[in-house]
This record gives structure tokens, C-alpha cells and sequence, in this order.
């Protein structure tokens, strides 16, 4: 672990050249998110590889066709599909649109955008490398809290007609962002076992098209992550975010983690699994266990995709998505924390992987060089079988944009 300094305790050669210990503030704050994106590289490749096996085997058509009501089958269908799919929060948001256009329940709309951006397999990889596997756990046993919470507001709470405006909004077409990707579906052809298809010649080009795609969606995302979390472990103090998570008091800290935790993501602007080394520092910086939770799951409620909200369902809809989805975060942190704490499943220390440590010739290393050259096969199959110009129509007119086979 790297203890959080600020930019005055730099070295004291340069006392009295301001301008040098920014540079060197800078430079570290670099350091950190570059070595803390060495660590989870080979885990994303992977991540990223599974999640377009899967797609590349379900249809959004048929996604669609098995959501057409908020009853728990549905939900849980919803919750499986949007957990087998793309981490990527812009494009879960715009997918879910397109399922509620095409029939799908709003409910079971939501909970597939939910699933898709905290159940999917690469954040549990990423919790696990640099948080520990108990954040793990939360995660996977949260998510559906999640989403159960969500499910139940939205049945007590969400007016017939909200939802009725909210689709005429939606059938209006206005592209947000992400909106070619969520409209392409390239699943291989149902004939056949999953195994044949994966196998076959187009299973290979589908699966390379979803891998570049999906990295294509995210990586922004993942590199602004590791910028603020560098920047964050470099130059805030620990004493100071200790004491604004009330670490020294440990009952006031449990209560009040899940409420700050969403509220920090909104305004850090980061999402899907970019977020999750900003929650390491904050983890380190003595947030609680069950505000980490709040705060990875917040990522479909920054700032812009708030906006797109807005864009996609109305105001009315906007307004209600950003207080349910506050409210089920946190709730979630909650449970996690009364749950997780007579179990003793809380880390004692807080050792979250913040270093900027370098490159060095270990396990790690040899696992990046491995997947490394498993993506270069993968991106050259997706430029050799006419990928390259699909990249221009991400985030594209979905009324416009298609991807045939």
C-alpha cells in the first residue's frame, strides 16, 4: 500500500521550486494509475474475452422477448442476461432504451442495465486483484440486493403515466451516447451448439468484433479512472479523508459511507469498471465497507449519464431513476455491512493495491505478456473481417446504424 501524501510532501530538494514539486506531484500521481493499470490489465483482456463469448451467443432480440414484465422471473432473467453482457455503463444505458423500445418490461429494462454494469465477471476480477475477494463477494451478493430494491420502488412508487411519457420519449430516437453499439447485434446464428458456433469461423469473427467493440466502449472510462484514483492517492491527505468518513468513529462511519459513497460517484464522473481504483483509495482512505459498495454500484448515476437520462425518458423519469437507483445503492451498502460484519467478512486492514511500484518480472507481468498477444489476435481477426469501420458508427443514430452478417 502507498500512503496517500500530498503535493507539499514531496521530496525536500524541491523546497522553494514550486513548479518542480508539481511536476513531481504530477509524475507520481501518473505512476500510480499506470502501475495500478499494469496490475489489472491481463484481468480486463480476460473480463472483456468472456463477456464477448457470451454475446456473441445471445441475441438482443431475444433479450428483449424475455422480458415483457416486472415479475421476479422476469427480473431475474433480466439480472443473468445483463450480467453475461457488456460493462460498459454508457452502453448498458442505451441498450436498456432499446429493449423497453423493442417490449421490454422498464423494470426489467433497468435491472438488465444494472447487472450488465455491476455483476459482469471483469469487475469481480478487478474487486479481487486490487481490493481483495470479500469485495468480491459484496458485489455479487449487493448487486442483486440492487436490484431487488430497485424492482420493489419502482412497483410502489413509479406512476402508470410517468412510464407511458417516458416511452413516447424514448421512441423519439434521440441518440445519447453509445447508441451504434447498443444497436448492433452481431450473435451468431442459432444453429447448431454454443460450442460449434463459438468454434466456428463467424463465432471467432463475432466474438473479435465484441471483444474490440466492448474495449472500444469502456476504455476512456478505465484510463479516467485510473487518472483520478492516481491523482487521488498521490495528492489528498489520509488524514483528511479519515476524517470526512468518519473513520474514528466507527458506528457514525458504518451509517454514513452508504450515503456519501453514491454521491462521491456522481460528481467523480467515472463509471463501469473504471471506478473501482478510485474505490481502492477510497477504501484506503477509510471509507466504509459498505460505502465502497455504494460507490462502485453508483455508476449509473454520474453526472452524464444523468443527462442522458434526461434525454432518453423526460425529466419526470430522470428525476425518479437518480432518486431509486440513490436509495437502492445505498440500501445495498447497508445490507452489505450488517451482513458482512457479524460474518467477520470485512478486511481488518486496508490494504487496497494503490502503488506505484513499476513494472517488475512476477506473476503479473508474465499474465499481461500472455493476453497481451491472445488481443492481438483478437483485434487483427476484427480488422481483417471489416471491423474497423464499425468503430465510427458507435455511438452512432441507432435508427441508422445495423451491423449485417
Amino acid at each position: 500500500m502507498v500512503h496517500l501524501i500530498g503535493i507539499q510532501s514531496m521530496g525536500s530538494s524541491n523546497q522553494g521550486r514550486p513548479d518542480m514539486a508539481v511536476l513531481d506531484g504530477i509524475g507520481h500521481a501518473l505512476a500510480i494509475g499506470a502501475s495500478m493499470g499494469w496490475e489489472i490489465l491481463w484481468a480486463l483482456v480476460l473480463g472483456f474475452f468472456l463477456s464477448a463469448v457470451v454475446q456473441a451467443v445471445v441475441s438482443k432480440q431475444e433479450i428483449s422477448r424475455l422480458l415483457p414484465d416486472d415479475s421476479p422471473r422476469s427480473i431475474a432473467v433480466a439480472t443473468g442476461l445483463g450480467a453475461a453482457s457488456s460493462s460498459c455503463s454508457y452502453a448498458a444505458v442505451a441498450l436498456a432504451r432499446a429493449l423497453f423500445r423493442k417490449g421490454a418490461h422498464f423494470t426489467a429494462a433497468m435491472a438488465f442495465a444494472i447487472a450488465s454494469t455491476n455483476l459482469v465477471v471483469e469487475l469481480g476480477i478487478i474487486l479481487a486483484l486490487l481490493m481483495g475477494w470479500q469485495f468480491t463477494l459484496a458485489e455479487f451478493v449487493g448487486g442483486p440486493v440492487m436490484i431487488l430494491l430497485v424492482a420493489l420502488l419502482f412497483r410502489l412508487f413509479l406512476d402508470r403515466r410517468i412510464v407511458e411519457a417516458a416511452r413516447r420519449q424514448a421512441d423519439r430516437g434521440v441518440a445519447g451516447t453509445m447508441e451504434g453499439h447498443a444497436a448492433m447485434d452481431m450473435s451468431v446464428p442459432r444453429q447448431g451448439s454454443i460450442w460449434k458456433r463459438l468454434a466456428s469461423p463467424a463465432g471467432f469473427t463475432a466474438t473479435s468484433h465484441l471483444f474490440v467493440m466492448d474495449w472500444a466502449a469502456v476504455w476512456r472510462d478505465i484510463v479516467g479512472g485510473l487518472l483520478i484514483a492516481g491523482a487521488f492517492a498521490a495528492w489528498v491527505p489520509d488524514s483528511l479523508l479519515r476524517v470526512f468518513f468518519l473513520d474514528a468513529h466507527p458506528l457514525a462511519a458504518a451509517l454514513w459511507g452508504p450515503l456519501i459513497g453514491p454521491l462521491v460517484a456522481v460528481i467523480s464522473f467515472v463509471c463501469s469498471i473504471g471506478n473501482v481504483p478510485l474505490a481502492a483509495a477510497l477504501w484506503n482512505g477509510g471509507i466504509s465497507f459498505g460505502g465502497v459498495v455504494s460507490f462502485v454500484f453508483a455508476d449509473l448515476i454520474i453526472i452524464p449519464i444523468l443527462l442522458i437520462y434526461r434525454k432518453y425518458y423526460g425529466t419526470a423519469m430522470a428525476v425518479r431513476i437518480f432518486g431509486f437507483f440513490y436509495l437502492a445503492m445505498a440500501g445495498a451498502g447497508y445490507v452489505i455491512e450488517l451482513v458482512f460484519r457479524p460474518l467477520g467478512l470485512i478486511p481488518a486492514t486496508r490494504s487496497a493495491t494503490v502503488t506505484d511500484g513499476g513494472v517488475s518480472w512476477n506473476y503479473t507481468t508474465w499474465l499481461n505478456i500472455a493476453f497481451l498477444v491472445f488481443a492481438a489476435v483478437l483485434v487483427v481477426r476484427f480488422v481483417r473481417t471489416g471491423g474497423v469501420p464499425m468503430l465510427r458508427m458507435m455511438g452512432g443514430d441507432p435508427g441508422r446504424t445495423t451491423h449485417g452478417r
